[in-house]
């Protein structure tokens, strides 16, 4: 059976704790109430939301009024007039990873007020105070997607639904305010639709930008609480190609003193917190010649993901069995990446039977460790292993190192594994469309 298509607010409740669960609805009450009154369990807001008995309804004539939720339709919009030139392919300025397009959305937020009306604005810096409370508190989330440029002159997103459904489970977890995705969805679609035809020309398919959503606490008020203001910004920026051909990636297998995330933990949420602490180690590693981390947990070495991608291996079992298998999400110390998601429906539908001369695969979601991988290459079971993501995309792995011991990973089409070929030029197809697919997100452009 197939995972739920993604992680939205009903099912973050149901699967943590107690606590934390009154917490996510307590922001969605005051943020976003519109998301708990349309439940499909029919669920409605409690009795202290309705009367204005939690803070961030606002009181008038002794009459409670809803917090203003995020709204799209009112998006104020104010043309950049120094706009800046756009960088050349292959350019230090473009692998910089600095240049951003002309303009941004920005969204305030307030416990009072609830969300004011977004902009469409020139590009520039921040306003902070130093008590901020996202400097001091990691109070800060964030989305990674794309735009592109397709091979048939359209501009694409890919499956943006999820991504925005996935930041409102994010900002739920460290208490900044909700808001419903199809209205943030709305706002990046107005910012790629004003800049990409500018920064991602017709004359340059197969191109894109990388889009960055984030939300950080803006309270100025020094103290661990709940941030009572949040910003919402959205921008464009240039980034290089990340994906790895050649050899295949290198990975260094994390040692015991080493851990990314835990059960019970946030490692399933895309807030800043999981990054940062990851970066000493990360920085090691790519001295010494290693593309990524493979992040293992416990004593059973069990492999999480490799670096901020999702990690699959192909291999075969003693049985006989060819499989796909990747870590499960039941644990929540996983990323529910999208490319993650999308590989696995496309594998399951097109793969599982067979598809042209490759073998059929047996699509699996279970806890699996180092040692089994180990295993698998001494018994020459290994068949190919890769990570996915948003910035590496596809990326065949090669070499993984554990305890000592190099192990190499096969590859059987030398720059790539056969699956991991086929399922990079099936997302890639569907992303530039070459391939006219569902998950395709068409963005019509503005002048």
């Amino acid at each position: 059976m197939s995972p739920p298509i993604a992680i939205t607010p009903p099912a973050e409740l149901e699967t943590t704790s107690e606590l934390t669960a009154q917490g996510i609805e307590h922001s969605l009450s005051r943020s976003a109430p519109s998301l708990l009154k349309t439940q499909p369990n029919g669920r409605t807001l409690s009795d202290t939301v309705t009367n204005g008995a939690i803070n961030g309804s606002n009181i008038s004539n002794g009459i409670a009024t809803p917090p203003q939720e995020l709204d799209a339709s009112l998006l104020q919009f104010t043309k950049n007039t120094s706009p800046r030139p756009v960088p050349a392919a292959g350019s230090p300025e473009e692998a910089s990873h600095k240049v951003c397009t002309d303009h941004m959305i920005q969204a305030k937020w307030t416990v009072q007020q609830g969300w004011e009306a977004p902009t469409l604005q020139p590009y520039g810096p921040l306003s902070l105070m130093p008590t901020a409370s996202c400097l001091h508190y990691a109070t800060e989330c964030f989305e990674g997607m794309k735009l592109y440029r397709g091979y048939d002159g359209k501009l694409r997103l890919f499956r943006p639904k999820l991504n925005c459904e996935r930041m409102l489970m994010s900002t739920g977890r460290i208490a900044l305010p909700s808001f419903p995705p199809t209205e943030l969805l709305k706002l990046i679609v107005k910012l790629c639709a004003k800049d990409g035809p500018k920064w991602l020309p017709k004359s340059k398919p197969g191109s894109f930008l990388y889009i960055r959503p984030t939300m950080i606490g803006s309270d100025s008020a020094l103290g661990v609480q709940r941030p009572k203001e949040a910003l919402l910004f959205v921008i464009l920026t240039c980034f290089p190609r990340m994906d790895i051909s050649e050899s295949g990636m290198r990975l260094l297998a994390s040692k015991d003193d080493m851990v990314r995330a835990w059960p019970g933990g946030f490692g399933y949420a895309k807030v800043g917190a999981n990054y940062g602490p990851s970066l000493v180690a990360q920085g090691e590693a790519r001295a010494q010649g290693y593309h990524q981390i493979l992040w293992l947990f416990g004593d059973e070495c069990t492999v999480t993901e490799a670096g901020a991608s999702n990690f699959f291996v192909v291999w075969r079992t003693r049985e006989g069995v060819l499989q796909l298998v990747t870590a499960p999400l039941g644990d929540k110390i996983i990323l529910d990446g999208i490319t993650r998601r999308s590989v696995l429906e496309l594998a399951r539908k097109r793969l599982a039977p067979g598809y042209e001369d490759l073998e059929a695969v047996e699509v699996v979601e279970r806890k699996f460790s180092m040692f089994e991988i180990e295993d698998a290459v001494n018994e020459e079971r290994m068949v190919e292993a890769f990570a996915v993501g948003t910035a590496f995309f596809v990326s065949p792995v090669g070499h993984i190192h554990f305890r000592g011991r190099d192990l190499t990973v096969p590859m059987k089409e030398t720059t790539s594994g056969a699956y991991t070929k086929v399922v990079k030029e099936w997302l890639t197809g569907i992303m530039w469309g070459t391939e006219q697919h569902e998950w395709g997100h068409i963005v019509e452009e503005e002048e």
